[in-house]
Order: structure tokens, then sequence, then C-alpha cells
């Protein structure tokens, strides 16, 4: 297949494009969510990880990032966006190879050596990729279709992953019963399964049209690369927003999977069983939030959705009383359909603000810089939050009201600060201070919606949605798979009629 960029892109390829991109879309996500989160913390924690090693696991993609600017180099220098993604992603992707071959060859701690390892050399070369495919999609999906094509590629992705984690959930915890000798055997087999489709994507990736990069994009020097975005007031603002709201997230997300199954003593189909419903949530508003950012604002988006991020970070910390108890669960269950809620409005808002507020042919160097801060925030804070998580291991802070009398005397306990509540406290406390950052970001000349107006808008949406499932129609389109995309990724393009023959345009797939 030739990766060559094309001078200008006709109607049908652009479409042929976007549904090149949710397929690759797709298969990414299969091969991320056997490969990652839950199931990669456990394997950590499986060959005896600590807090520390969990924090520096979960800071090494972020800090590889870093090779963002090095990264833009190439691609100016090469000029390929296309083949740049494919080839590194290829790389990338072969390292969960040996990964998967750790209980064989490596148990232990070894394997953890080897871990990070492989991790490290897989976000190197990802990093690389990344760089590459992020310019390349904002060239080709037509900017008053940002947040609707976002939001369908991530809900599709998501309605897969949230089947994929149920299914790989059970089949670790059925696989440690049976061969409890040989438990960890099985995230092997997950991590294969994931390369497997990890290698699908990179076909779809190579099918995927690209159009010429800027001529000035590409004579851009290493000092602009630094100076253009933050000379630029606004996109300063964004950037700060940004480093600081991954700072806060990432300072106790990557723990939440050891606080679940070390902390609270939870099994991983709980553990999955939970995420898979904070997914669900993600796959019900992500069309709401994306059809809200095209008709309202980005801005006005994460001003609703941040906070209430916020509030379910807050709501970690009252999950222990200050041991587990008959709440914890129901608690549990509201936390996560409150984080799917607003991590489907926060991801697609901070990942299109700096899309929109990047000018146009200047899109590789502002949205490298951007990359850069949020990669140097999400590194350091797991790192600091290993380090936290430990310290605050034998400390506490508790408030207790008490009553006496001469009848009867009482204590009621409101407050107990222990290990792990700290770091969630502490994380609400920098995204309070995020929020703030973004009030002073401007991404219409006209002003953006208030944040009451937006939750309004959401209300509506979401009794318009309420509605539109009570048919037996709405909800068979809420879960109908796209099979009939996916099956026709595996075969070739048929041939288009040529121009002019027929002017009728086909609608879009995707």
């Amino acid at each position: 297949m030739r990766l060559t960029p094309k001078d200008s892109l006709q109607e049908h390829e652009i479409e042929r494009g976007l549904r090149a991109v949710i397929r690759d879309g797709l298969a990414s996500q299969a091969m991320a969510t056997l490969t990652g989160g839950a199931f990669l913390v456990a394997f950590a924690l499986k060959l005896g990880a600590s807090n520390a090693v969990v924090g520096v696991l979960a800071a090494i993609p972020p800090l590889a990032q870093l090779l963002q600017l090095p990264s833009v180099r190439l691609v100016q220098w090469w000029g390929n966006r296309r083949r740049i993604t494919v080839y590194f992603s290829l790389i990338s992707r072969l390292f969960w190879l040996p990964i998967a071959l750790i209980p064989w060859f490596a148990p232990g701690r070894q394997g953890l050596v080897l871990l990070a390892g492989a991790l490290g050399l897989h976000a190197i070369f990802t990093a690389v990729s990344n760089c590459a495919w992020t310019p390349w999609i904002h060239d080709l999906v037509p900017h008053d279709r940002l947040g609707s094509f976002f939001s369908k590629r991530m809900s599709w992705s998501m309605g897969l992953g949230l089947s994929l984690s149920l299914g790989a959930g059970v089949f670790v915890d059925q696989w440690g019963s049976r061969l409890p000798q040989h438990e960890i055997w099985g995230y092997s087999i997950l991590f294969a399964v994931g390369l497997v489709a990890g290698m699908l994507g990179i076909r779809f990736l190579a099918s995927t049209p690209e159009p010429r990069m800027h001529p000035h994009e590409r004579e851009i020097g290493w000092l602009d690369l630094l100076r253009r975005p933050f000379r630029d007031r606004n996109f300063r603002r964004v950037v700060l927003f940004l480093g600081s709201w991954s700072f806060s997230i990432n300072l106790a997300a990557p723990f939440f999977t050891v606080y679940l199954l070390r902390e609270l003593a939870f099994d991983l189909t709980t553990v999955v069983g939970l995420s898979a419903l904070s997914q669900m949530a993600n796959i019900l508003f992500f069309r709401i939030w994306g059809e809200l950012s095209d008709r309202l604002s980005n801005k006005s988006i994460l001003a609703v959705s941040g906070p209430l991020l916020l509030v379910s970070i807050l709501g970690w910390t009252f999950t222990t009383l200050p041991g587990r108890y008959f709440l914890t669960l129901p608690l549990l269950i509201l936390i996560h359909i409150l984080m799917g809620v607003s991590l489907a409005g926060v991801a697609l808002g901070s990942s299109n603000i700096s899309l929109k507020l990047a000018p146009k042919g200047q899109a590789t160097a502002y949205l490298a810089t951007s990359n850069l801060v949020n990669s140097v925030s999400a590194g350091i804070a797991p790192l600091l939050g290993g380090f936290l998580a430990d310290f605050f291991a034998r400390r506490e802070l508790s408030w207790t009201l008490s009553w006496s009398g001469p009848s009867a005397d009482f204590k009621l306990q409101t407050l107990n600060f222990q290990h792990w509540d700290f770091l969630f406290f502490i994380a609400f406390l920098v995204g309070l201070y995020s929020i703030h950052c973004l009030a002073y970001v401007r991404e219409r000349e006209r002003g953006e919606a208030s944040e009451k107006e937006t939750a309004q808008a959401l209300i509506l949406e979401v009794r318009r949605s309420i509605r539109s499932l009570a048919t037996f129609g709405g909800f068979r389109a809420l879960v109908q798979f796209p099979y009939a995309l996916a099956r026709r990724g595996l075969k070739p393009e048929p041939a288009r009629r040529r121009e002019g023959k027929s002017s009728e345009k086909r609608p879009p797939e995707a």
C-alpha cells in the first residue's frame, strides 16, 4: 500500500478516511482495554509491585511524550505523517509480545524490570506515532464536525471496550480459580489477544488518506516551536488549564484499581464491573456532550463536566469510614456513574479545545506544545502520587463530634482521612485550581454559554435521549454495534463510479 499524501482530497476520500479512523479507534480500544487499565495494574501487583512501582508504570507513557519536540522535527523533515504513524505504531505494539511472555521467562521482580522496560519502549514509539497522527487527523476531519465525529468514535470504541472488559474480567477470575498455580498466565493471554487487535488497527491506519502538510508548517524552527504557542496569550491559558487538569486527574486515577483491590479487597470481576459501569455512562453521554460542544463550545462543556468529575474524585474519600461499610459498594456505583458522565465531557472538551484553537498551518507546533505540557504534568503526578500514598499510609486525620449529658453520651465521627483519602483530596484541590484557569480561556469571539445555560441544555438533551430510548427502535440504535463497519474494514473498498457518471454521494457510514 502506498503511504503517500495528496495535495487535495475529494469528498468521498474524506468520508472513506473518516470511516477508517473509526475502525482504527475500535481496534486500538480493544488493544488498550486488554493491555491496560485494571488488567495491567493487577498484572503488576501479581509480580509484586508496590505503590511506588505502580506510580512509575503510570508515569512512563506520559513522560515518553517528552519526545514530542524531536518527533515534530521528524514530522517536518519527513513530511509524511501517515508513514510515520504506521511504522512507529507497528514497532510500539510489538513490544507487548515480550510483556505477554514475562510469566514464562521472567517471573517476580525480574518481570517488573522487563515490564517497565518494554512499556517504556512501547511508549517512546507511541509518542512519535501520536505526534504525527494528531495533526494528520486535524487536517482530515472537517472542523465543523470535530465534536460529533470524535464523540461517535469514542462512543463506539467505549462500547467495544465495555463488552471486552467484562468478558476479560470474568475470564481472568475463572482462569485463576481453575488454575490458581498459573493465575498470572491469564493476563498473558489477554495481552496476546490485545496485540492481535493492535495489528488490525495498523491496517486501518494505513488505509486512511493524508492531505499534504502545509508548506509553512514544515519550515518552523526549534525555537519557534516553543515560542509561537506561548506567545499566543489565549492558547497559553489553554495549556495552563490542560496541564493543571492533567496533573489533578493523574495524581489519583492510576491508584483507583490498587485502592479497590488492596484496600477494599474486591475481586477483579467487581473492579472491572465498576469500570464497565463507568464506560456505559461514557457511551450514553458521549453523543450528548458532542452535540453540545458543536452547538455551544468546548469550554462550556468543560465548565460543567469538570466540576462533576472533581466531585466524583472527592467521593472516594467517603468509601471508608474508616473501613469498608454497608454503603461502600452503593457509593462506588454512584461515583463510577458520575465519573463516566463527566469523563465523557472532559475527554471530548479537552481534546477538541486544543484542536480548535490551534491555527491552521501551525497545528503541529501548537498541538505538540500542548501535549508536551500535558505529558510532563501527567508523568510527574503518578510519581508524586505513589510517594504520597506511601507517606500517608501511617497517618490519619479525624474529626469527631461528641455529646455528653446526664442521660446519654454519644460520639459522631464526621471526618476520617487516612492513607488514600489524603491523595484523593489533594487531587480534588488541584482540580479546583484548573477550573479556575479555564475561566480565562476564550474559545469564541462572541463568548461562550454560561454554566447554567450548558447545564440546562444538558438536561434537555438527556430528556430527549430518554424519550427516544423509550421506543424499541431507539433502544436498538443505542445497543447496536456497527458490525457492518467492522466487517467492511476487513475488505478492500469497492471501486467507485467515475466522476460525472453519477452526481449522487454515498452517505457516510461513520
